[in-house]
């Protein structure tokens, strides 16, 4: 029973996508509309639709391995296994998300007994299981033990949704400490910074920003005197409803409040800069995304290395205008000179979505099912496929922290480069993250079972097992050298 289970989990393994970072074809769509990567593809045996994209082919063998339980957790405790099966065990439990939710959202939370109570309960659980720390110190601790083990961090200094300019110039200063931290190492544990621009541009300048961007794309006499240089944000396929009326102008108090946003991506883009690390740009929800591609963009423009991005935007695959606005971006950043980074996930606001494009009676921008959300994104075993090498530095994969470990060590174990995406922050500040995380694994493609599955292998047969939960598998690029795309996933 549970051989067959195994099996049946690493055949889901194989098709599992990953997400895409600095993709170097100089596609454009096609006549017919459909965006081509020009990756080679085996002919298809049955006819397509005109402007139905071609799925990617599906590998025979996944490139690792998760039989071999012994070196799979060769470097996880058993102290952590157990505090991890618990914690897995308690987010798979039915209404265990929503009553999560709800009690942070509650009267309870304005109290400060049971506040503190139930950020202590969460700090013990959640809280150490998907996150590296409070402080930038803590994080730099997991940081390295990560690092042991094998694998490298993409650095998260996880805070959003600052309301004033005040509490975005405090975001920036830990910005700017997180950077800096990376020099401390002779060769880096850090693969990537993550910033999230909602922490350091005000979230309700940036429904303003992206209104003003959507009804420009509508209208091309809109005149935007604030907007800079910029890839293309829109695809005809994007979701355009959430600006039902012509907005106004920017004030000039928000014009200011702009600049002062930009100026703080760019000092973070300098610092990043000096210290030679990348950086990744989280994307959000639609009403607020356009201003954050715009934001991204133009600073890409602006600071990049000779031959390599220094900036990697989000394109979240679940929505049905991803693939057409990468390739759109990635051709003008071709045609400008820009080295440009895409980093491919599948997306973290299903359901306000979806609840979203039902109050308007329109259709979500979401695709309709997983398998529509796979064929946007690129198998594994591409790079496999292209013949490129498991050393190559272009080739590097990542998954969350506390997530699809048993991916994140079998990948490593094939000689893989492998990084964790590693948010910290104070515990009520990250909430957001974690609650996002959690309604994640309540729908689609959640195989917390298998993470289950195999930390009870590990327990029977090995000493050393390990903690997971859903398989969220995000990856950039797939590529060679410097004319095809890097893959992380």
């Amino acid at each position: 029973m549970a051989s067959r289970s195994v099996s049946f989990h690493q055949k889901l393994l194989r098709t599992l996508p990953f997400f895409s970072r600095r993709l170097k074809s100089t596609a454009s769509p096609s006549t017919s509309g459909a965006p081509n990567l020009n990756f080679p593809e085996k002919p298809d045996p049955e006819p397509k639709k005109p402007g139905t994209p071609k799925k990617p082919s599906t590998p025979k063998e996944p490139p690792f391995n998760l039989d071999d339980y012994k070196e799979l957790f060769s470097s996880v405790s058993t102290r952590k296994l157990i505090r991890s099966t618990v914690t897995l065990h308690l987010a798979a439990m039915e209404g265990m998300v929503d009553l999560g939710s709800t009690v942070m959202n509650s009267r309870l939370m304005k109290s400060s007994i049971p506040r503190k109570m139930v950020l202590e309960s969460i700090e013990r659980t959640f809280y150490d299981h998907f996150c590296g720390g409070k402080t930038l110190g803590e994080a730099d601790k997991t940081v390295k033990k990560l690092w042991d083990s094998g694998l490298r961090a993409m650095l998260d200094y996880g805070l959003e949704n600052a309301l004033d300019n005040a509490a975005c110039d405090r975001n920036l200063d830990e910005f700017i400490l997180t950077i800096d931290s990376t020099k401390l190492f002779a060769t880096s544990p850090v693969s990537f910074i993550v910033v999230k621009v909602t922490a350091i541009c005000p979230p309700g300048l940036l429904r303003r920003v992206s209104g003003l961007l959507r009804w420009g794309y509508k209208d091309n006499s809109l005149h935007l005197p604030w907007k800079l240089k910029t890839f293309p944000i829109f695809a005809d396929s994007s979701p355009l409803y959430h600006t039902l009326e012509k907005p106004e102008p920017l004030t000039p108090d928000e014009e200011r409040d702009l600049e002062l946003a930009y100026n703080r991506l760019i000092k973070i883009c300098e610092r990043s800069k000096q210290a030679n690390v990348p950086l990744l740009i989280d994307a959000e929800d639609t009403l607020i995304q356009p201003a954050i591609d715009y934001f991204t963009y133009s600073a890409a423009i602006k600071y990049h290395r000779d031959d390599s991005p220094l900036i990697f935007n989000t394109i979240q695959a679940y929505l049905k205008d991803a693939r057409e606005r990468l390739v759109i971006a990635k051709k003008a950043a071709d045609e400008m000179g820009v080295p440009m980074g895409f980093k491919l996930v599948r997306g973290a606001y299903m359901s306000s979505e979806k609840r979203f494009a039902l109050s308007l009676g329109v259709n979500s921008p979401i695709h309709d099912s997983i398998e529509d959300t796979h064929a946007c994104k690129f198998a594994a075993a591409k790079a496999v496929d292209l013949g490129i090498k498991k050393e190559n530095q272009n080739l590097q994969f990542a998954q969350l922290y506390g997530m699809a470990e048993a991916l994140s060590f079998g990948l490593r174990n094939a000689g893989f480069k492998v990084s964790k995406y590693l948010p910290f922050g104070p515990v009520e500040q990250v909430m957001p993250y974690l609650l996002r995380r959690a309604e994640e694994n309540k729908g689609l493609l959640s195989t917390s079972s298998l993470d289950r599955e195999l930390m009870r292998h590990g327990f029977t047969w090995r000493q050393y097992p390990t903690s997971w939960s859903s398989v969220i598998v995000d990856t950039l690029d797939v590529g060679k050298g410097k004319n095809l795309p890097k893959l992380i996933g």
